[in-house]
């Protein structure tokens, strides 16, 4: 009965229905490979920040005017909202904008939703601030843009550019359409209504006379419906203007006898661009930029490939003589490249795999393990669109990382299955049998190795939104190889010859018997004795072990490897950013500009390339915008100003730049360039995937003097570093502004500011009457003095104020204008005031953000905590041995921690690179130990014990030692790559000596001695445990060898993981049964005192009942 028992269930039907098996085998390869073409292909995985962003433009108003107008009642409104984590605002001029970054685990569009609800309420709101515009921050995918170029005006360039983008958004002669594409480098449509104050005069009449009649004249109203017999009518007037010509003909005045006075009469229209100029260049010609973008599911491969096909199609017979339209940072070519090489790379270790596997196990046993890797992938991959995990770098990478772990779980049944047939059992029956015997080891296993990988999920923030890639799809290949290990792979073993009906080995079976006799030969001539040693001296082996590891963890404290948080990705991209002081003409701009692009082609000079051709290969030059969004930077608008600017590069492929790195390029073109006078910021860096600044700090407070003083002090603490640059804050002096006063006699006259402001307002900014939506553009219409009569402060004290009763009064004699200067921008956080002190580092000096970050914070209150308990507890063994208490030596501290606690009232934070990076490192820590507890509980499940999983578990510090190594030997730094390879390294490493220890347990039952059980086991297990280390070492050599300078940043992972992993075999095999023989000593030194303590008892009351 038992026997009939042992050969039913699943396992058994399945290796019994080879076509059932098949079948199913078959299904998932189809349904997982025909997904695979319609799954979205991208550079990163999309992001989203979670935050709303409320935007409040405020024309022509100051910082400080916006600050109290604008940024302080939405911030008392919504402060209290549920969900809501920080609220950041920066009031600059003209504009607020409030950043409400939601809380984790809270729905963006819901917050939004109460957010916007808040605000529709305000009452207290600036008169003259238009409406709040909400939107989700979201991260657009830019494919890439088109360079539209041509020597002639702004007008007639933008025209064509608008021409060919909508060709573009029509273009029907590829398979994916483009859907999204915008124009940037060009200023925005504007009509401008300009009315000399003399003509006012000899009309009598005011600006608001002109913008009443402007607005009943160019309007479109509907006036309801009429009911009649013959259906309903609407009513309507529809007599919008669009057009100069358009609005000439308005009338203004209408005199008594009939006759009209109309607009053009009276003021010169201008139908042209906004007044502040932006000037584009793209390879020394004017040009406008035709940003494409991938919208929702759209493919970045097909967006880009129909961009390119639009462009070789479009007939030059379409485009006026002249125009050229060139392709410009094409973010596409970067995946289609990397998908090619992490293409090559998986399928490089597959093979090695396959040949790994095929050199120590049977060609025929090899190959039918190999079947899982493609049935596992082909599951996950069927499950990607329901994870919402589209094809990029880290899921490739993903599949790269778990090829050599899926196959550990079918080594392992098929392993014991060739096992049971070299003893003569038929193959139909070791199959179903062998499989079931290290069922419940493998299934665990594969649970423990999947919850390794749990502490990537779940996390916060930016990270939050790209690591969960990696376990989303290592976890369901994982599961998919254990299904197919223990249904499909059964089935195929079933079919394998027996050992006794097997042919006279040929070539290649004798080549592969060298291998498989020559490891049983080394288990028996050397692991044997070795282990039998070490078991013997185990102590000595455990304080060895220990040791290594102790050294391991001093080599990382004392700054050996380097900590960085993302790896350097290498780029084609390089860019200077250029903000000169508020006020300054767009000239001295351009003149800055300029400069920056001739140092930028001498870069021709300072780096030949072998081939001949220039290094630079395209430059545009922007003053008065910066087009260019870098990392995570928000692209639903770009700055704009006349002084900004900036100029970015596009190098020649780094295969022909032949080892000359973006980060030196970059560091010589800020040599070249030196200072410019003038500039309050000038930023020099590579467009990479970590985006942002090495470090961005925020210094908070009250009192702004304090909060000024504090700045100064932290920026001088982080200028005394060495490779320390671009060193900036957002505490800048703004624009000139005169300050209107009301004299008494105005008062007398029965003004108020008031009126005078709005009409100083609408003679020198202008007074917006309408905006219309001309095509795609929209179109603001203003009515203002013309431009000669507004440039000089003579021009506003000639003004004349108009009164009530229409006469008019000179500015001067009621009115007067102080000079002073505001803030450039107002920065806040949480409702109080903040500075922002950005920098980055100079890698080519050695220099390191993480570890300058680490002594400007040294000896804060956690830091203190931690060395004042560690020092407590030192005197407290040093009391216990009879020793003298030692003082407590001076904590030294940095000058972040000094700077709070000299200036009451003022803290600091750090953003950006660095929040995520604290951000993560702690998150997954935490994570990591709900993970470790989680390995633990499915380990003491199968081996029914408490002790036995810590025995298993004892090996994960260990892969740390292998893992360091790895990045010593080839010379790498740690970063958060290396730290999710150790994480998932934990999984993979207790997988080994779960087998290892389980096999030992039934040797045990089997009647050996705890010596002998641990001894065999470890040479029986030899072969599984050295197959799924050497596999999955062999499927990430290719990325340990890869040299491609674009896949160097997904290096560290592969490294840890691999090393550790080797390391972590020679742990399980030596250590582990040594720490297996210690517990139990421990557990018999238990036992004895238990026993003499009980005797010693039994002796007293022995006496005394004697007595």
């Amino acid at each position: 009965m038992s026997e009939l028992n042992k050969d039913s269930g699943v396992i058994h039907w399945f290796s019994r229905n080879h076509v059932a098996a098949n079948f199913l085998m078959v299904l998932i390869v189809v349904i997982g490979f025909g997904t695979w073409p319609g799954i979205k292909k991208e550079i990163f995985p999309e992001v989203s920040i979670d935050a709303v962003s409320i935007s409040v433009p405020y024309p022509n108003a100051t910082p400080d005017e916006v600050e109290k107008g604008i940024i302080v009642p939405i911030e008392e409104t919504i402060q209290d909202v549920d969900g809501i984590d920080v609220i950041r605002s920066v009031a600059s001029q003209g504009y607020g904008n409030v950043t409400a970054e939601v809380a984790t685990g809270y729905d963006v569009r819901s917050i939004m939703d109460d957010i916007k609800t808040r605000i529709d309420a305000i009452q207290n709101m600036a008169e003259e601030a238009e409406e709040p515009m909400l939107h989700e921050i979201l991260i657009k995918a830019q494919v890439m843009s088109i360079a539209v170029s041509a020597e002639t005006d702004e007008a007639t360039l933008r025209t064509i550019a608008e021409r060919v983008r909508t060709d573009l958004l029509n273009y029907r002669g590829a398979k994916q359409q483009v859907t999204q594409a915008s124009l940037t480098g060009i200023r925005d449509y504007e009509i401008s209504i300009e009315v000399p104050q003399q003509r006012l005069r000899e009309y009598g009449i005011s600006m608001d006379v002109i913008a009443m009649a402007v607005r009943k004249a160019s309007l479109d109203l509907p006036g309801g419906s009429l009911r009649t017999d013959g259906g309903e009518v609407l009513l309507r007037a529809n007599a919008r203007k669009y057009t100069a010509s358009e609005f000439a003909p308005i009338p203004v005045i209408t005199r008594a006898d009939g006759s009209t006075v109309a607009l053009g009469e009276i003021a010169t229209i201008r139908d042209g661009f906004e007044e502040d100029p932006i000037k584009t260049q793209f390879d020394n010609a004017p040009a406008v930029l035709i940003n494409v973008y991938r919208v929702g599911e759209e493919d970045t491969l097909k967006i880009a490939e129909t961009v390119r096909s639009f462009i070789d199609s479009y007939s030059e017979t379409k485009l006026p003589a002249g125009v050229v339209l060139e392709i410009w940072k094409d973010d596409s070519s970067y995946l289609d490249g990397r998908l090619r090489l992490l293409a090559k790379n998986g399928l490089v270790g597959l093979l090695l795999v396959i040949l790994v596997l095929a050199l120590f196990l049977r060609p025929s046993l090899a190959l039918l393990v190999a079947i899982g890797i493609p049935v596992s992938f082909a599951g996950a991959i069927a499950l990607m669109p329901w994870t919402g995990i589209s094809i990029n770098m880290i899921s490739l990478f993903a599949f790269i990382l778990v090829l050599g772990i899926v196959v550990d779980d079918a080594i392992i049944v098929g392993e014991n299955v060739y096992r049971r047939m070299r003893r003569g059992e038929d193959p139909s029956d070791a199959a179903p049998r062998g499989t079931r015997e290290v069922g419940i080891v493998v299934v665990f296993g594969i649970l423990t190795t999947a919850m390794a990988f749990t502490p990537m999920l779940g996390l916060s923030g930016v990270s939050g939104k790209i690591w969960p890639n990696i376990p989303l799809i290592v976890i369901p290949t994982l599961l998919f190889s254990l299904f197919q290990s223990k249904l499909i792979l059964p089935s195929h073993l079933a079919c394998l010859k027996p050992a006794s009906e097997q042919k006279a080995p040929g070539p290649i079976l004798r080549f592969q018997h060298i291998f498989s006799r020559g490891l049983e030969n080394f288990v028996d001539r050397y692991y044997r004795p070795v282990l039998s040693v070490c078991l013997k001296n185990r102590y000595i082996v455990l304080a060895t072990f220990i040791s290594l590891f102790i050294v391991t963890v001093g080599t990382i404290r004392s700054g050996h490897i380097k900590f960085i948080f993302f790896p350097e990705v290498e780029t084609d991209v390089i860019n200077a950013k250029l903000k000169m002081a508020e006020g300054v003409s767009f000239e001295k701009t351009a003149e800055a500009i300029r400069l920056i692009e001739e140092k930028g082609l001498q870069l021709n000079r300072e780096f030949p390339v072998q081939s001949g051709q220039p290094i630079v290969k395209h430059m545009l030059a922007s003053t008065g915008s910066q087009p260019l969004v870098q990392g995570m930077g928000n692209v639903n608008s770009s700055p704009k100003g006349t002084n900004i600017g900036e100029v970015t590069i596009e190098l020649i492929g780094a295969v022909e730049r032949k080892g000359i790195e973006g980060v030196d390029i970059v560091s010589r073109w800020r040599e070249l360039v030196g200072d410019i006078s003038g500039a309050t910021e000038l930023i020099f860096a590579t467009e990479s995937a970590a985006g942002g600044n090495a470090i961005d700090l925020e210094i908070i407070g009250d009192n702004i003097e304090d909060l000024r003083e504090a700045t100064l002090l932290a920026k001088e603490a982080l200028a005394s570093y060495d490779g320390v640059i671009d060193l900036a804050d957002s505490d800048v002096e703004g624009k000139r502004e005169l300050q209107l006063e009301l004299l008494p006699a105005g008062e007398i006259l029965g003004l108020r500011l008031e009126d005078i402001a709005r009409q100083v307002r609408q003679g020198f900014y202008g007074d917006e009457i309408q905006r219309l939506q001309r095509g795609k553009d929209e179109v603001k219409v203003f009515v203002r003095y013309p431009r000669n009569e507004r440039t000089s402060v003579a021009d506003l004290e000639n003004m004349k104020i108009r009164l009530d009763d229409g006469s008019e009064v000179p500015f001067a004699e009621v009115a007067t204008a102080r000079f002073g200067r505001a803030d450039a921008t107002i920065q806040r956080t949480d409702q109080r005031r903040a500075i922002r002190i950005t920098a980055d580092v100079d890698k080519t000096q050695g220099a390191n953000a993480t570890e300058i970050v680490r002594e400007l914070t040294s000896g804060n209150e956690a830091q203190s905590y931690i060395k004042v308990w560690g020092h407590n507890m030192r005197n407290w063994f040093r009391e216990r041995r009879g020793l003298e208490k030692v003082a407590l030596p001076e904590i030294e501290k940095g000058a972040l921690t000094l700077l709070e606690e000299n200036f009451a009232g003022v803290n600091y934070s750090f953003e950006g690179e660095q929040k995520d990076q604290a951000q993560s490192i702690r998150e997954m820590g935490s994570k990591a130990v709900l993970a470790l507890l989680g390995m633990y509980v499915l380990m003491a499940i199968p081996l029914r014990s408490y002790i036995q999983p810590m025995i298993v578990m004892c090996v994960i510090p260990f892969g740390l030692v292998g893992a360091v190594i790895g990045h010593l030997l080839l010379g790498f730094n740690f970063s958060i790559m290396s730290m999710c390879g150790i994480v998932a390294l934990a999984g993979v490493v207790v997988n080994d000596s779960l087998v290892l220890v389980d096999y030992v347990n039934r040797k045990r039952t089997e009647g050996l001695s705890l010596h002998d059980a641990a001894w065999e086991a470890g040479a029986a297990r030899f072969r599984p445990i050295l197959l799924t280390s050497l596999t999955t070492f062999a499927g990430l050599t290719p990325m340990l060898l890869e040299t491609d300078v674009q896949a160097l940043f997904l290096v560290p992972m592969a490294v840890s993981l691999s090393f550790g992993i080797l390391f972590a075999t020679l742990i399980t095999l030596i250590l582990v049964p040594a720490v297996y023989l210690t517990l139990e000593d421990a557990k018999l030194a238990r036992k004895r005192y238990r026993q003499k303590k009980i005797s010693r008892t039994n002796g007293a009351i022995a006496t005394v009942v004697e007595a």
